[in-house]
C-alpha cells in the first residue's frame, strides 16, 4: 500500500505553508532546535533525508560540512519549492514514498527524518530497509508526532481546562490498539498510523539499531516566556525524536 500523497492536496498544501510561517509553529519551537541538537558530525557525511518537504534541511546538511545529501519526498509540491529555494549542486531531490526506500542502491552515513514516519504504515519493514542503506556507524535520527497524538482513533483528543482556563490535562484514547487513524487536519481523512513507544522501539531492536537518545521535547524558559500556552506540553508532549545507531554483529 502506497503511502498517502495528502500534500499535493491544494488546500492542504496551502494550509500547511501557512502554518509553517507562523512564528509560533511547533516545528520551529520544539521538534527542529531538538534535532539540531542531536545532528552527528557532518563534516563529510553523506545524507538520505526522508520526508525532506521544502528541502531546507537538506540544504542546512551541505552548510554544515556533508558532502552529498538525497532528499525524498511523495509530494510534487514540497519538491517543487526545494529545488526552487534550497537547490545545491550536492543535494539531489528525487520523488519516492518513503515505504520505496529499498530501492536506493546507495548507502548513507546519516539517515534523517523529520515528522513523517507517522504517515508510513509498516514501520517494522521501514526500520530494516533503512538499517541496510546505512554505512558502518551510521546514524538513524527521526521526529514523529507523539504517541499520544496519534492514539485517538477520531482524532479528537484534547486538552482539559479548570475554571480560569488553564490547561490541566489531557484526555485521549486507544493507545494500545495500534493501526490506521483517519484524521482531519486542515482536510478530511488525513491518514495516519498509530504506534505505542513500545512498538516502535521493538521494531528498532529488531532491525539491529542501537537506542542512543529518545527524546520527548519540551519548551525552553525563554520560549515560555514568550509562548507561556506551550506550558501544556508538560501535560503531553506532542513530539517524539529517537536518534539510533547501526550495530555491526
Amino acid at each position: 500500500m502506497s503511502t498517502q500523497n495528502i500534500f499535493d492536496n491544494d488546500t492542504f498544501f496551502q494550509q500547511y505553508e501557512n502554518l509553517r510561517k507562523k512564528e509560533d509553529n511547533y516545528n520551529d519551537l520544539l521538534e527542529q532546535p531538538t534535532m539540531k541538537k542531536l545532528l552527528p558530525d557532518l563534516q563529510g557525511k553523506s545524507v538520505l533525508d526522508l520526508g525532506c518537504g521544502f528541502g531546507k534541511n537538506c540544504l542546512e546538511f551541505i552548510q554544515n560540512g556533508a558532502s552529498r545529501v538525497v532528499g525524498i519526498d511523495i509530494s510534487e509540491k514540497m519538491l517543487g519549492i526545494a529545488k526552487a529555494e534550497y537547490a545545491n549542486e550536492k543535494i539531489e531531490y528525487r520523488t519516492m514514498d518513503i515505504a520505496d526506500v529499498s530501492q536506493i542502491n546507495e548507502k548513507f552515513d546519516l539517515i534523517y527524518s523529520s515528522l513523517s514516519f507517522h504517515y508510513v504504515k509498516d514501520f517494522p519493514k521501514l526500520a530494516k530497509a533503512l538499517y541496510a542503506l546505512l554505512n558502518e556507524n551510521g546514524r538513524l535520527l527521526f521526529s514523529q508526532e507523539h504517541p499520544l497524538v496519534t492514539a485517538t482513533i477520531d482524532g479528537k483528543q484534547h486538552f482539559n481546562k479548570d475554571e480560569q482556563g488553564n490547561c490541566i490535562s489531557f484526555t485521549f484514547s486507544n493507545y494500545g490498539l495500534a493501526g490506521q487513524r483517519n484524521t482531519f487536519w486542515f482536510v478530511n481523512d488525513v491518514i495516519k498510523y498509530h504506534r505505542p513507544v513500545g512498538e516502535i522501539i521493538t521494531a528498532l531492536a529488531n532491525a539491529n539499531f542501537v537506542i542512543e537518545t529518545v527524546v520527548e521535547p519540551l519548551p525552553t524558559k525563554s520560549i515560555l516566556e514568550k509562548f507561556p500556552t506551550l506550558v501544556k506540553e508538560y501535560i503531553k508532549p506532542t513530539f517524539l525524536i529517537i536518534k539510533t545507531k547501526k550495530a555491526n554483529f
